[in-house]
């Protein structure tokens, strides 16, 4: 059970990428002081936890109703990952956050864009739903999976907090030298969750 929940919670870690997520919120929240970046904070980060975990105790649901097995989302799902591993490595996941963050509409960033995309992206709700279908015991599986969600939820939270001191530690090479070691792990991650999805199929 430690060695599941260890897997989901790197896996999710590198998947949001809390540490990269600093520098948006930052920008997002620069007109906003004290209780009000507090409170964006923790709208944000329980909007994606919600989110999150939706997709982790339905997803099975989900994906029975539209006819596709778990073995196959496990592939799909990886290939995303992989993707999203390869935008961190070559800095287009960077790009297309702040993209997104110059998107969003209003003085309250919270909803848009900070939880869904940049916390509850894609990549975030198909690893809840391959987490949550792994081992044998759909239940304990899904508990571990939303354990882990919520430490990652929590850490984000915590960054939040300590985002300005943070960015002023780390530098921006310090969070791109971070942001690629991250990549290069998910990019591993993501192959093994092809494998296990081949495996279920019964191809190798």
């Amino acid at each position: 059970m430690t060695e599941a929940f260890i897997t989901a919670f790197v896996t999710l870690f590198l998947v949001i990428d809390p540490i990269g997520m600093v520098p948006f919120f930052i920008a997002l929240t620069k007109d906003n002081r004290g209780r009000e970046r507090i409170s964006i904070a923790l709208r944000a980060c329980l909007i994606a936890a919600a989110v999150l975990a939706v997709f982790g105790v339905a997803g099975d649901a989900i994906l029975g109703g539209i006819g596709i097995s778990m073995p196959a989302f496990r592939i799909a799902g990886g290939m995303l990952l992989f993707l999203t591993a390869v935008d961190m490595l070559f800095e287009r996941r960077t790009e297309r956050r702040e993209g997104q963050a110059d998107s969003g509409e209003g003085p309250d960033p919270s909803a848009f864009p900070l939880a869904i995309p940049l916390i509850a992206g894609p990549g975030a709700i198909a690893a809840m739903i391959l987490l949550s279908g792994q081992g044998d015991d759909r239940w304990v599986a899904l508990g571990l999976t939303l354990s882990a969600m919520v430490a990652v939820i929590l850490l984000v939270l915590a960054l939040f907090m300590l985002s300005s001191p943070l960015q002023r530690l780390l530098g921006r090479i310090g969070v791109n030298v971070i942001t690629r070691v991250l990549g290069m792990l998910l990019a591993a991650l993501a192959v093994q969750f092809v494998v296990d999805g081949l495996k279920g199929l019964g191809v190798v």
